[in-house]
Formats: structure tokens, sequence, C-alpha cells
């Protein structure tokens, strides 16, 4: 998420009512997590574990919950609770802005779009021309959608991540402020949804085609011309590279790679990241042949044991 201006360290740090390290005029262009920042960029670390990564990233400016020597070049914000700073810095930035209507007035829709009845659309969403969208899809605020999109029934675009910080009190949540991004000719079926990025955009490639009840987490990017089959659920902060193939009831862990022109089999967990070009089946997966031989040497077990028992 870049600011709509350049902001000062000290200016940051009013906002949030923390301590800083570092020149008061410092420039801060925006914020985001660790995987998608940007020189300029805040990011927030409140784990001793995840200091070094943080400190080393291309972020400029650290909110953290410890002070700890600040490398060259950059700025530390000191927090007692960097979560819960990092929602305030969101919410200023980004607030939520209720909708008075179906289809907000600040919404932009291109030459020849079909608008279904029933359709939400929220406050500075773009959609591009030729597309065609079904009846009680919701497309929440800041979403972008391409030319030449479908998008069918029942959908949603731009609802929340699911990010979670435990506490004692409960579950305490990361505020998105991200975006869903749909390419040119992107397919989507219906009863699909689709989460917004928490500071960055979810995104979905070129040509790519969902089939019903997909669903995609945030900050995930998918490439070009995939094909992505029914109950399929991909994890938050998974890259899938071009021409991939999820088949049915596919599932992922998060923040994993699925390599170009990969197909994935259905029913598998795909459990790490695989290389690209090759088919996969099963949980944990594995290639597929080696997978299938394997089912095929279990069924061989119980001949394995009727000849043991006869000697």
């Amino acid at each position: 998420m870049k600011f709509p201006t350049t902001f000062s360290l000290q200016q940051i740090a009013a906002i949030i009512s923390c301590d800083f390290v570092g020149d008061a005029n410092f420039p801060v262009l925006g914020m985001n997590e660790i995987h998608v920042v940007e020189n300029g960029d805040i990011v927030f670390v409140d784990h001793p574990k995840y200091y070094e990564k943080a400190l080393h990233s291309k972020a400029t400016v650290i909110l953290i919950n410890k002070k700890v020597d600040c490398p060259d070049g950059k700025a530390l914000l000191i927090s007692d609770d960097p979560f819960r700073d990092f929602n305030k810095l969101t919410t200023f930035f980004q607030p939520f802005v209720a909708s008075c209507r179906s289809i907000s007035n600040s919404a932009k829709i291109g030459k020849n779009t079909i608008i279904q009845p029933n359709v939400f659309i929220g406050n500075n969403v773009l959609i591009g021309d030729n597309c065609l969208i079904h009846a009680n899809v919701s497309i929440y605020d800041n979403c972008i959608v391409g030319n030449n999109v479908t998008i069918h029934a029942g959908s949603v675009l731009g609802a929340d991540a699911f990010y979670y910080k435990k506490r004692p009190e409960g579950f305490d949540k990361l505020i998105s402020g991200g975006r869903v991004v749909l390419k040119d000719n992107v397919d989507i079926g219906a009863l699909c949804t689709i989460d917004r990025g928490v500071t960055g955009d979810t995104t979905i490639g070129v040509g790519t085609k969902l089939d019903n009840q997909v669903h995609v987490g945030h900050d995930t990017v998918i490439g070009k011309k995939c094909l992505i089959a029914s109950q399929t659920g991909i994890a938050g902060c998974v890259i899938i590279e071009d021409e991939v193939t999820l088949w049915g009831q596919v599932g992922t862990n998060s923040g994993i790679t699925i390599g170009k022109n990969a197909v994935i089999m259905g029913q598998t967990g795909v459990t790490k990241s695989v290389a690209g070009g090759k088919s996969y089946f099963g949980t944990p997966v594995e290639e597929s042949r080696e997978k299938l031989k394997q089912l095929a040497y279990l069924k061989k077990i119980p001949e394995i044991i009727r000849n043991m028992d006869k000697k």
C-alpha cells in the first residue's frame, strides 16, 4: 500500500503515538507485509525470530517492539504492540467507507460491460470493457477488473484476509487494506471467493479460468492461462506461475510456489513448493508417477503377508 503523499517518520510516529529512531524527516512512502515490501515501506515485526529478516528486508522503516541497532539507511518505529499499530496505520490510510447504494458513484465501468441485477460494486472499483457481471456478485472497494472478464453469480471479490493474532482474550484480526486485481480475459465461476491482500494485491493473471466454488487467499498471485477446477482452496501468499492446472478439491499451504506448467491432480494437498513442468498427486504432494507406484505397492502388501505365512 502506497500512501497518497510522502509522510515523514515523525508524522507516522505521531499517528500511532510511538517513539522513533532516525531522522524526523526520514521519508515514508507506504506500508507492506514482509513478502511484498519495497524501498520506502514500513514493515512490522513482533517476534524475535523474525527481527533479522525484517531489519534486512527491502523495507526502510521497521515497526518493532524492541530497541535494536538500526541498520544504515533505515529507521525504526518502537511500539509495545506492532500488530496493533500496523492496524492503526491501515485504518488511517485506508479507512472503511460505508456504501449507500448498490453501485458506488466512484466506481468506473467500461464500455459494453453488462451488470446483472443485485450486483454490489464498492467504492473506487474499476471494471474494464466488455465484461459480464452476473447477479448477486459482490465486488468490494478498490478492486480492479480488466477487460473481457466474466464473473458468475454469487462470487465475492475483496473479502478480508484470514489473518489473526492469538491473544489471551481471543483472536485479533489483521485489518485488510489491499485489493483484488483481475487481469484481462479472466473467467470466475459461480460462488468463488477471492480475498484481498492485507496491504498488497491478490492478483489473477491474463486468461486464467476459475471453476465454481474456488477460494483464493490473500496476497496470492496466480499467473497467466491457469485452469483451476471446482472446490479448490488456495491459501494466502501463494505464487502460482503461468499455465498451471489445479484439478478439483486441491488444497495448498500458504507461502508456497507452484511452478510453470505444473499439473496438480484432484484432491492433492500441496504441502510444499513444487517445480514446474511435472504432474503431482497425493498428500503430502509427490510426483504423480511416484505416488501411483507407491499405491500399487501398497495393494501388494496382503499378498506378501500371505506368502510369508505359508513359509
